[in-house]
């Protein structure tokens, strides 16, 4: 055993050997891996020399020259895969939660993919006019669509929705009071809540009703003050309050608004931009009704229910929009031209329903239904059958999935689910296969994420593409547990 690191080639030697290495990842990171590999090779065989020969080695050991080269190059290479594999990786969402805020929501339609692609591969006219030859305004792009498709006189595009109420309320009401429901207080996400997003913005909170029930006539006492300058209205699209409620809506606070001078904010979270029917959903107020109920701006999400980028969508009348333009924090709070390039695309789709539901794949995986769902649960049952055998147990089920991304939090979506079960095995043999699945680092396998229910693994296809299916069944087949 101690003669093992004798057989181990130097790194020159090993070089030779690495010409695809080297022409895929360069000299450099190559010969460094290798010695990183020589390291671990010598380190294992001085463990290997020290045990007793009734333990086992902790790392390979070779008889021979040949053998002890194929080990080095098999670590490097490891090594180097490693390294480059990006951090962000896609993956496929079979948990059934189709807005699944952790696994990055809203996936991109082809064309607003397509589209963030053409604007960041080269050079675009992100700040110039094309037109007259001069510097533009990137506040242009997107600008008309959204006051196309919401009704509103302008609009703007930040980062986020948090941007966009912050950068909304600062505008209409730094340095004064901001009148809200109790039961509007909403925690949003990663922890972040309103109050919180108010007094970044300058603004005084001012609470009127209760948790379950306010009225017009709180809000309007509370306006009688002088340093009052707006309403705000928050949906609860991440709760409900079910019961003993009552609550106001937008088209009453800008009844009260309009004799008293105020401002009207409406932040309604998500930012769904068709008939909810269309997608067998609940009624959900858009941006649109909004702007319809009068109210001065609408603050929605772009990678929400719209299926678009992530970004803060305002919508609302042109003198108070212009002022956030104005505002010191609309520059921190700018979105990048890949941004608007995938969001334009997105809304351009809405101009027709029908194809926005048909190419967006948020709305086109709420929108499937349960017998479509039912025929390719049967499809992959069938072909993962094939390969498995029976060492597993697969069977389509009947099951809820989610909307997900903050709305809808109690509305269950009918699906189906593939769920599989290992013959004489525990949970914790399916928690390890699912383990597999989401840490695959075989070259041309997709991390696949599921979710484990009393004993079964289920994969929800509803938010998996259809040509995604044969890459979900090959990660599943070849991450079994052997």
């Amino acid at each position: 055993m101690s003669d093992a690191r004798r057989l181990l080639p130097g790194v020159d030697r090993l070089l030779e050997a690495a010409g695809g290495l080297v022409d895929e990842f360069g000299h450099s990171e190559v010969a460094e891996a290798l010695r990183l590999a020589l390291e671990q090779a010598r380190s294992g065989a001085d463990q290997a020399a020290a045990d007793t020969p009734a333990s086992t080695p902790k790392n390979p050991v070779w008889s021979n020259e040949a053998e002890a080269a194929q080990y080095c190059l098999a670590a490097a290479q490891a090594h180097l895969r490693a390294r480059a594999r990006p951090s962000l990786r896609r993956v496929l969402n079979a948990t059934g939660v189709v807005l699944h805020t952790n696994l990055g929501r809203a996936p991109l339609a082809e064309v607003a993919a397509e589209a963030a692609r053409e604007a960041t591969s080269g050079y675009s006219n992100l700040e110039f006019d094309l037109e007259s030859g001069s510097r533009g305004s990137r506040y242009d792009h997107a600008r008309g669509l959204l006051a196309e498709l919401t009704g509103a006189e302008d609009a703007l595009v930040v980062n986020n929705c948090a941007a966009g109420l912050l950068l909304a309320l600062s505008a209409a009401a730094r340095d004064r009071d901001v009148v809200i429901s109790r039961g509007e207080l909403v925690e949003i996400g990663g922890g972040f809540r309103i109050p919180e997003v108010m007094e970044r913005a300058g603004a005084t909170l001012v609470e009127v009703g209760t948790t379950n029930r306010t009225r017009i006539e709180d809000y309007s006492v509370a306006a009688e003050s002088v340093t009052v300058a707006a309403l705000l209205k928050v949906h609860r699209s991440n709760f409900n309050i079910t019961g003993f409620t009552e609550s106001v809506t937008p088209v009453d606070l800008v009844e009260l608004a309009v004799g008293k001078g105020l401002r009207v904010i409406h932040d309604l979270g998500s930012g769904l931009m068709i008939d909810a029917a269309r997608l067998t959903l609940p009624n959900e107020p858009g941006p649109a009704d909004s702007i319809a109920a009068g109210v001065d701006a609408v603050v929605f999400s772009g990678d929400k229910l719209l299926g678009g980028p992530q970004a803060g969508l305002i919508a609302g009348r042109a003198d108070l929009i212009e002022r956030m333009r104005r505002d010191p924090f609309c520059r921190a709070f700018r979105v990048d031209k890949g941004t608007l390039a995938a969001l334009e695309a997105t809304l351009r789709l809405y101009r027709d329903s029908e194809r926005a539901v048909r190419e967006i794949p948020t709305l086109r995986a709420l929108a499937r239904t349960r017998t479509e769902l039912a025929e390719r649960c049967e499809q992959i049952v069938s072909r993962l059958a094939a390969i498995l055998g029976d060492s597993v147990t697969i069977d389509s089920i009947e099951s809820e999935g989610r909307v997900g991304g903050g709305t809808y939090p109690e509305h269950p979506l009918a699906s189906m689910s593939v769920r599989i079960r290992v013959a004489g095995a525990g949970d914790a043999a399916i928690e390890e296969w699912a383990r597999a699945c989401r840490t695959v680092e075989r070259v041309g396998l997709v991390p696949v994420v599921g979710r484990i229910e009393d004993g079964g693994w289920l994969l929800d296809p509803r938010a998996v593409p259809v040509e995604d299916e044969p890459a979900l069944i090959a990660t599943v087949a070849g991450c079994f547990p052997q």
